[in-house]
């Protein structure tokens, strides 16, 4: 994929997209994954070249990128080794509809109920309407992911775009949004759970069969791919926040 088309593929953080570089686009993601938790104080990101093999840009618009969040006092970037993110606190920043503190408010029973209702049309709608450019991205996120392995911040990275590409080619951007609102629910738990051994290689394979099914055009066999994923996601963080509690 060229550099400059993911300038038509994701919203910025609070607003829509107009007139943006592609550095300014990436470094909205970036500001999304601190912002929704993905990517906390402390943590050191993924290296330029790896950041750009998720994020389908070159090393040049991620450097660029980082140095934009530098100058908002975002990211500390420091010489001989990697940036990492500040201590700053963005969540919140509504990432499309809501900010995380907003998101967070709600039961886990209550998410996951609203994401089999909402999500798994919008999967359907998703499987109906893909097309080449789109399965090509998602082939290459899953060879990403194959390649990240057990480094969960690249695999969580890779995972958010790979569940955002796949919820735009629905058609209909609120329902986007609000699926997209919903699928940073308890990051938090989130990394932990994918942390654990096996976890990184349980999504890969049900990411493999969900771009199976999207590339047969099978909308049923989508939403069911979908809805194992998502129950998986449910009882990994319901396990965690018992032991939590």
């Amino acid at each position: 994929m060229k550099a400059d088309a993911i300038l038509h593929q994701v919203p910025m953080v609070g607003g829509s997209v107009t007139r943006q570089t592609a550095r300014d686009v990436v470094a909205d993601k970036l500001t999304t994954l601190i912002a929704t938790g993905m990517l906390k104080s402390g943590d050191e990101l993924p290296g330029e070249r790896e950041l750009a093999a998720v994020l389908h840009v070159s090393r040049e618009t991620v450097r660029g990128a980082i140095q934009i969040l530098a100058g908002k006092g975002f990211i500390e970037v420091s010489q001989g080794s990697r940036s990492r993110v500040a201590d700053v606190d963005l969540s919140h920043l509504p990432i499309t509809l809501a900010s995380k503190s907003v998101i967070d408010r709600y039961d886990l029973e209550a998410v996951h109920a609203a994401r089999l209702l909402v999500e798994l049309d919008v999967v359907r709608h998703a499987a109906r309407n893909m097309d080449g450019e789109t399965i090509e991205k998602l082939e290459n996120l899953l060879e990403t992911q194959r390649e990240a392995g057990r480094d969960t911040m690249r695999f969580l990275i890779c995972d958010r775009e790979f569940h955002l590409a796949i919820y735009r080619v629905c058609g209909n951007p609120l329902l986007t949004d609000i699926v997209t609102d919903l699928y940073g629910y308890l990051m938090d738990y989130r990394r932990q759970a994918m942390a654990k051994p096996g976890a990184t290689d349980n999504s890969y394979e049900d990411h493999v069969e969900i771009v199976e099914a999207l590339k047969r055009k099978d909308d049923d066999a989508v939403v069911e791919a979908f809805r194992r994923h998502l129950t998986r996601i449910y009882e990994t963080t319901k396990a965690l926040r018992a032991v939590a509690v």
